[in-house]
């Protein structure tokens, strides 16, 4: 998967996209960053997480640039944003995490909100990698109540 990313960056370049090859070359950096840090080549599933934690970085950019009225910030995070979720596995539409969370919720006999803490990891567990956290969160919250 750094071989794709390497070879999307270098067409960007080709094709004088600015924009894209910088947010490419930030990904290629922090999985590089990364392997050195583990010492050890990463796994596609280990890219995949660091390119989930390049796109959590990005929402969480964009949400603190609304709440500030900087349209031109939200405008460029956005595209970034748009170059990283190229490359992350499809997520996990609503209705199929909402069942997932009501078949972990009766696998583990959660009855109220005090079962949350045994409840979330399992739906993280289940769904890695498919599944945004903060989503997961509400939906838990919410059929525990």
């Amino acid at each position: 998967m750094l071989k794709k990313l390497e070879q999307d960056m270098m067409q960007a370049l080709k094709n004088k996209e600015k924009e894209k090859a910088g947010a490419l070359r930030l990904i290629i950096s922090k999985c590089k960053n990364k392997a050195i840090e583990v010492r050890k080549e990463l796994s596609d599933q280990e890219i995949i997480k660091v390119l989930q934690t390049v796109a959590k970085q990005h929402k969480e950019s964009i949400k603190l640039y609304k709440e500030g009225k900087r349209d031109d910030l939200v405008e460029a995070e956005m595209r970034e944003l748009g170059f990283v979720e190229v490359y992350l596995p499809s997520m996990m539409s609503e209705e199929d995490l909402r069942s997932l969370v009501l078949s972990v919720i009766a696998d583990v006999g959660a009855s109220g909100m005090a079962d949350f803490g045994k409840v979330m990891p399992n739906v993280m567990k289940q769904g890695s990698g498919k599944i945004d956290g903060n989503s997961a969160q509400a939906i838990v919250k919410e059929l525990l109540s």
